[in-house]
Parts: structure tokens; C-alpha cells; sequence
């Protein structure tokens, strides 16, 4: 999640789900931790979704974003299928009406501009998404140089990735000599990189 970067501004990232404590560190663990405080919604089951109006009657929540201010007030709603991933940079622009000084570096039109990467094989990553990781580790075995870019602290390279996946930031993302391959697919990859076994 891209806010559990946004240093500087007080904001505090909280993730919420119907699941159980236990369910919860095992999915945190599966990412190899995450910088924010997961919160169980499991008993009473899903009350504090069911108060948000995002809990299903099947029993588990929607994908949702709340942006809530320093009075409690909610100042942004998100409500999304679970495949879709939201564009964050609308997310900036909220806390930037918040705390626009604060925010400003973070804002898309006044993001620092840093060099665009430049290599045979680029993967546009996170430092949490699973895929990233299975993709280094292959980089590794096979002692592919590559270069990595992480998308929540270059946000032009972030718009890059959103185009090539249609509008979301999936990662991984690779150009492989200016072949766009879209999310981890060891299959694919491997022959991107002719390494196919």
C-alpha cells in the first residue's frame, strides 16, 4: 500500500478485514510483513464493516478505502472490486487538500523527478508484492542483471506501469528489451529471458 510511505504527514494506514488474528499474521507473513497495524473485524463478525456499509451478506467485506480526517469525518470513499487495484495518485491528491504542505512531494505534477531507468531487464516493483519477490529470487538463481524500480517512490514510473496494465499499478511489471510483461508468470518470464527449461 502505497500511504504506509507517505512520510512525514500524519497519517496513520490501518487495514481492516473480517478475518481472524491468526488468518491475519499469515497473510502479513506471506508478504514478508507489512509496516502497518492489520485490525480483526472477525467478532463481532464484520461489525465495524457492517457500520461502513461494506460487508456483504455473504459475510465478508467489499475491497474499500476510507480517507478519515482529524475530526472523524470521512473524507473519501473507495469502494472497489477485489482485482482492481486504485489509482493511488488520487488518493495524494486527497491528503494533499488535508495537509497540502505536507503532502506536496507527493502530489503527481510536483513528484521529484528521477532518472528514468534505463536496462535490458527494468521490473517495476513494491517492496511487499509476493511476485517481486519470487522474481528476484529467479533474477538470482539465474544471475540476471536487472534494475529495479519501486513505484511507490517514483509515481512517473508508477503512471508508466498503469498504462501498460490497464489503469492499475500491478506488480511486478517488466520491460525485458521492450517486451511489457504484466504481473509474475514464471512461464513467461523465463521465456522473455531465455532461460525456458
Amino acid at each position: 500500500m502505497l500511504l504506509d510511505r507517505f512520510d512525514g504527514v500524519q497519517t496513520q494506514v490501518l487495514g481492516l478485514s473480517v478475518d481472524s488474528v491468526p488468518c491475519l499474521k499469515a497473510w502479513a507473513d506471506s508478504l514478508g510483513g507489512i509496516t502497518y497495524p492489520l485490525l480483526s473485524d472477525f467478532y463481532p463478525h464484520g461489525k465495524v464493516a457492517e457500520k461502513y456499509g461494506v460487508l456483504r451478506s455473504e459475510g465478508y467485506s467489499e475491497r474499500a478505502i476510507f480517507v478519515i480526517d482529524k475530526a472523524g469525518i470521512i473524507r473519501y470513499v473507495d469502494i472497489h472490486d477485489i482485482d482492481q487495484q486504485p489509482n493511488n495518485d488520487v488518493l495524494f491528491e486527497v491528503l494533499y487538500e488535508l495537509e497540502p504542505e505536507l503532502a506536496k512531494p507527493y502530489k503527481t505534477a510536483d513528484a521529484q523527478s528521477l532518472p528514468e531507468a534505463v536496462g535490458d531487464v527494468i521490473m517495476y516493483c513494491t517492496q511487499w508484492c509476493p511476485g517481486c519477490r519470487r522474481a528476484r529470487a529467479l533474477f538470482a538463481e539465474y544471475g540476471i542483471q536487472y534494475v529495479e524500480v519501486d513505484i511507490t517512490r517514483d509515481r512517473k514510473a508508477a503512471a508508466k506501469v498503469r498504462s501498460w496494465a490497464n489503469g492499475n499499478e500491478t506488480t511486478p511489471t517488466f520491460n525485458i528489451r521492450g517486451e511489457i510483461l504484466v504481473d509474475f508468470n514464471q512461464e513467461k518470464l523465463e521465456k522473455l529471458l531465455g532461460i525456458s527449461k
